[in-house]
């Protein structure tokens, strides 16, 4: 799949989540199979550029791969100037977020507010695309709500306008996260426009990429969610798409193996205070199929130190193996 000048490895790309695709995450993912990966929202307010958040948003340092920045926000002039302080920090595609659906993004008419004014959208994109010489991607939704889904206009108006890419999230901004992600949009979208399109929304299995790419003829699907704690679905899609067979996850050592190598990353990365708050919710979502009762997470979540968390992880990990190892052994 290509953008702009840039051939991606392969057609499968990671969700910008803010909160989520830090660079220890994006780097994560990238090593275990994602053809792009796109970093945390960052506000076209310039006034935020400085804080310690932000700061860790623009922080790109050692990743390899094409480094692609979302940026947010509803005013035309400040998007142009945050594409263009993007650029100037590394970024080689800038993409455009009006697919965000939180209510702190939306009062503040962006994220996917904007898709109740396509005016306002065209000048966005006009304005962004006009100030830098990279690609530039959007990000949608399907529309406002359920009975306004003008996912259509919007995508004719962000080809016409130089738009490179476009990924669409199967929900309206209403929906939210809730019930199920419909693909009927994303496909009249594709059937309307020439540029890639990439279908996002509920992709959680190699069969459910399979059977989305089928149905809406997108050129590529975005994982947001569902590879929170499964970094490895990536490869397994791959496979998949690749042979029709499906790739066995990695066995519980390499699994804790990839959570240690992320928990010492975001350690790293975000020092010893606030990288052992953050590394609790990815513990989190890489044991939710392990520790269901959460006793474990509860003990984990407790812990302050960041050695403290990796011994835990550590004996944590030898007991789930030495339980299945009693499993699959034959009776004495």
């Amino acid at each position: 799949m290509q953008i702009g000048p840039y051939a991606l490895e392969n057609n499968l790309m990671l969700a910008p989540m803010a909160g989520v695709t830090d660079r220890p995450f994006r780097q994560l993912c990238k090593r275990l199979g994602a053809g792009l990966v796109v970093s945390e929202m960052l506000s076209s307010n310039p006034k935020v550029w400085n804080t310690a958040k932000s700061q860790a948003r623009m922080n790109h340092e050692g990743e390899e791969g094409i480094r692609s920045v979302q940026i947010a926000g509803a005013d035309p002039e400040l998007m142009a100037q945050a594409a263009q302080f993007n650029v100037e920090n590394g970024a080689q595609i800038i993409d455009i977020n009006m697919g965000c659906p939180a209510k702190k993004v939306n009062k503040k008419l962006a994220g996917s507010a904007l898709l109740q004014y396509p005016d306002t959208v065209e000048a966005i994109i006009k304005a962004v695309v006009n100030a830098v010489d990279v690609p530039v991607t959007l990000k949608i939704r399907t529309g406002w709500n359920p009975e306004n889904r003008n996912g259509v206009e919007i995508a004719r108006i962000a080809e016409q306008n130089g738009i490179q890419s476009l990924a669409v999230h199967g929900r309206t901004r209403a929906c939210m996260y809730k019930g199920e992600a419909e693909y009927d949009t994303i496909r009249k979208i594709k059937a309307a426009i020439s540029i890639p399109v990439i279908a996002n929304g509920d992709i959680t299995s190699p069969e459910k990429a399979q059977k989305v790419l089928d149905y809406t003829g997108a050129n590529g699907v975005m994982i947001g969610r569902g590879a929170q704690g499964r970094p490895w679905i990536f490869n397994q899609i791959q496979h998949y798409l690749e042979t029709g067979e499906n790739l066995a996850p990695p066995p519980l050592s390499e699994q804790y193996e990839i959570l240690r190598e992320h928990v010492t990353n975001v350690q790293d990365f975000y020092g010893d205070i606030s990288g052992v708050r953050i590394a609790r919710k990815h513990v989190g979502w890489y044991l939710s199929e392990h520790d269901t009762d959460r006793q474990f997470r509860k003990t984990f979540n407790a812990i302050d130190d960041a050695n403290e968390q990796l011994e835990a992880l550590n004996a944590y990990f030898q007991a789930l193996q030495t339980r299945e190892t009693r499993q699959i052994s034959p009776a004495a």
